[in-house]
């Protein structure tokens, strides 16, 4: 264990890495809840992507610990479920099934940048403060959505959006409301597992409201139901679904929404990485993450395998920090990650009974958690503060993450060369943003 882990020589115990592990698990089951009504929206059966997300987790998460010997954990991630179901599939009207064949590829491409070192790379030459305006805008983007699918927010209300009046007629509103203080008052006394245990807390509170419904032969235990295998869609990438034929209009599409996918997963898995190893005091003397190599090939192999299974992109979650906190240092508190993820398996029907209202409190919550990045953004500079505003500004008010990717960075080029710093636009950027202007130009022109 001491040779494979290395738990004494990172300062830690068996018992720790047990308890960093359980916490990590804690902290993050919520998608185990979130991920399948998520998806449910494009279309998915909740109990087959229920089965995938366990399942996918299990698997990049146990990389993860061997390859990488890092306390970091996997699953498929937050916002990146979100641009799957309300902007790829309702939005764009592409199908599920393509939304796969899109994050399938992301996730071969990832696993050949992460072999030959061009992952760590591409993210050096990406400005860092729209990497840290995407995280920010994708937090209020999942804030939003939780908002609207509690029922909090509704377009009825005498303003273009607000806040309903929380009386008895909106009972969804009101549970939601009660889980939110919930996972408040948990979070701020720094009790493990806050998410979940508001989740649960919120469920039980949703039965005499009638917002949680029990049936009468109801059982905790449950037999996996059986994940979308290789359910993909190669065909749509070229081919027009209406006329049968080639279309370069439909390649275009589905190159905008493959990039959007690659490059969300790539800021999202960087930052949190970096986070994680700062905490846990893995970062190297140059400033990078220890086995940094090991750790982006797990999120590129359980991103195929989520892909495959029937699930959005995987990626390293935040919720890791928590486990650190508690002592985890190694790889062995990500394999007690994905053992009780595997567990997990068995208690679907547990995860599935919970209602929206008991899990918008926690997208309402990662709304926050990934609102701290804003405080790393240069503001007093505005060739660097204004795209990252208007990144922040426009996924929540467009409900669309792949329009405030694409505005940011065309606003990027924009005010580096107003501002007299076209030198500092990396080629990469360049290529970005002439993309996108180009797709906005073909939308346009529809």
């Amino acid at each position: 264990m001491e040779k494979l882990f290395k738990i004494q020589e990172r300062g830690s115990t068996l018992s720790r890495e047990i308890i960093g592990g359980i916490t990590t698990f804690l902290a993050m089951a919520y998608i185990l809840a979130v991920n399948p009504g998520i998806l449910s929206d494009a279309g998915m059966n909740p109990g087959a992507v229920f089965t995938a997300t366990a399942v996918s987790a299990a698997i990049a998460t146990l990389v993860m610990a061997f390859l990488a010997n890092l306390p970091v954990a996997l699953a498929p991630g937050l916002g990146l479920n979100a641009f799957f179901t309300y902007t790829v599939v309702l939005g764009m009207h592409c199908s599920w099934q393509l939304a796969l064949t899109a994050v399938l590829i992301e996730g071969i491409i990832f696993i050949l940048l992460s072999l030959c070192g061009i992952r760590e790379a591409i993210i050096k030459s990406i400005p860092e403060g729209l990497k840290k305006a995407v995280s920010v805008g994708i937090g209020l983007f999942i804030c939003i959505i939780g908002l609207v699918n509690s029922g909090i927010c509704r377009g009825d209300t005498g303003t273009l959006i607000g806040f309903v009046n929380f009386s008895f007629a909106y009972k969804t509103a009101i549970v939601a409301v009660i889980g939110l203080i919930i996972t408040i008052v948990l979070f701020s006394l720094k009790v493990p597992g806050a998410i979940l245990i508001s989740i649960i807390v919120t469920t039980i509170i949703g039965i005499p409201f009638g917002v949680t419904v029990v049936a009468d032969n109801f059982k905790p235990f449950s037999i996996p139901v059986a994940p979308y295998l290789f359910q993909f869609d190669f065909k749509g990438i070229i081919i027009d679904s209406e006329t049968n034929a080639f279309s370069a209009l439909v390649l275009g599409k589905f190159f905008v929404i493959f990039i959007t996918f690659l490059f969300t997963d790539l800021f999202d898995t960087i930052g949190t990485l970096l986070g994680v190893a700062d905490q846990a005091d893995l970062i190297t003397e140059d400033g990078n993450v220890e086995n940094a190599k090991g750790a982006l090939l797990a999120d590129s192999v359980g991103t195929v395998a989520g892909a495959c299974l029937g699930t959005s992109t995987v990626t390293s979650f935040v919720e890791s920090t928590s486990g650190v906190a508690a002592g985890a240092r190694t790889g062995f508190s990500s394999v007690i990650v994905a053992f009780l993820f595997l567990i997990s398996l068995f208690f679907s029907n547990l995860f599935l009974v919970i209602p929206a209202a008991a899990t918008a409190p926690a997208l309402i919550f990662v709304g926050y958690l990934m609102m701290k990045s804003v405080v790393d953004i240069d503001f007093a500079d505005p060739t660097e503060g204004i795209p990252a505003f208007i990144t922040i500004m426009t996924m929540p008010f467009a409900y669309s993450i792949a329009k405030g990717i694409m505005w940011g960075i065309i606003t990027y080029v924009i005010a580096k060369c107003a501002g007299k710093k076209i030198k500092e636009i990396p080629v990469i950027t360049w290529v970005l943003a002439v993309i996108f202007l180009a797709d906005i130009i073909f939308e346009a022109c529809k």
